[in-house]
């Protein structure tokens, strides 16, 4: 059967390379599956889990946001952050969501960033999620 080589890739590293059989993200415009062959394409991707699959596992990996780069036998992730459940701190995206939390149900006010607050529970929510399977 045919593969795809995935690599995902942050500002600080590459955090993984290996051959998959298929590739499921979470695009703006939607949730995208990428097959071998798959023809190219460029997409923004929300913040949300990559789930690879390959001989009937599947790996995960929890992106905070980006872009996808996919060639017919490659798929590029560049992340502004990614980690695998391994590497996640649970306790820390527990904190970081708590504080989240916080800051959005403070009433209107010019001191908090609503919009900043909300990209932040996002990414603690996603963690967390990954962390747990």
């Amino acid at each position: 059967m045919k593969t795809l080589t995935v690599s995902v890739v942050t500002p600080d590293g590459p955090v993984l390379e290996d051959s998959y059989d298929m590739v499921s993200v979470r695009a703006e415009s939607g949730e995208l599956g990428i097959l071998p062959g798959h023809i190219p394409l460029v997409a923004p991707l929300t913040i949300s889990a990559v789930r690879l699959k390959k001989e009937g596992n599947t790996d995960l990996v929890a992106v905070s946001g980006g872009f996808l780069e996919v060639r017919p036998d490659k798929v590029t992730i560049l992340a502004q952050a990614a980690e695998k459940p391994s590497e996640i701190d649970v306790d820390r995206a527990k904190s970081a969501k708590q504080r989240a939390e916080q800051r959005l149900n403070v009433t209107k006010s010019d001191e908090v960033d609503f919009n900043r607050a909300k990209l932040a529970l996002n990414r603690a929510i996603n963690r967390i999620d990954i962390a747990d399977q």
